[in-house]
């Protein structure tokens, strides 16, 4: 890896306890350290319980670590206020889920524009990147259907595309697969790559080694820990 490039996720030393000095508290992530530079497409993998969720939710700037620092973009943002986190997740960090969290009774396009909304982008601009946004992913013929009328895969294309929406510096990818079958997932994991070939800092959140082997870079945590930080198969989707 080009280590002049910038590191767009540096986490040092990240603990996350919950039940914070009650008798039940709780330790999931145990000193975490991760550096993810421009450009780069990482998998954190791990079973389930394994910390990788509460990892994610950090990441995302969903939640805060109860120690240690995270710097995005050179910005250390686990001081950051609670609308400046907002603003983040909004301008800079693209999210693509599981079960796609689709706006319901709202078109693919009216979902891929919301994100452009909240960050103040004029109507005809946002309409237009849309539009073109979701003709990247291979869903220009639905631009008018809402979530009920598509499937799996093209929920998760319009998620895509939603994601894209900002020119995010980072797309975080959880499970995104894990409610396809194998041919869609196929469709939606050629997609990522596409993005990763064309410059897009991605990490993909998965409890499939399969999955993970076709990124540059596998993290696996287990019990709160990384215990390997292993280049992956870069042939893989090739």
């Amino acid at each position: 890896m080009d280590q002049k490039k910038n590191a767009v996720v540096d986490l040092k030393g990240i603990i996350k306890r919950f039940y914070v000095g009650m008798p039940n508290e709780l330790q999931i992530l145990n000193g975490i350290d991760i550096t993810v530079h421009e450009g780069e497409f990482v998998a954190i993998v791990g079973e389930s319980g394994s910390g990788k969720s509460t990892l994610m939710n950090i990441i995302g700037a969903l939640d805060r670590p109860t120690e240690g620092t995270y710097f995005f973009n050179g910005e250390d943002i686990s001081k950051l206020s609670d609308k400046k986190l907002s603003n983040i997740r909004n301008k800079q960090i693209g999210f693509v889920f599981q079960n796609f969290n689709l706006i319901p009774r709202t078109s693919a396009l009216k979902n891929v524009e919301l994100p452009m909304m909240y960050a103040g982008t004029g109507r005809k601009e946002r309409l237009n990147r849309a539009k073109d946004l979701l003709e990247t992913v291979g869903m220009a013929d639905r631009y008018d259907h809402n979530p009920n009328e598509l499937s799996g895969g093209q929920k998760q294309r319009v998620a895509i595309a939603r994601a894209m929406a900002n020119d995010p510096s980072l797309i975080l990818a959880d499970e995104p697969t894990g409610a396809l079958d194998t041919k869609t997932g196929r469709i939606v994991m050629d997609i990522f790559h596409q993005l990763h070939q064309s410059g897009k800092t991605i990490i993909l959140i998965t409890h499939s080694p399969e999955l993970a082997k076709e990124t540059e870079r596998i993290i696996t945590i287990s019990d709160g820990c990384i215990v390997s930080d292993t280049g992956g198969d870069k042939n893989a989707a090739d």
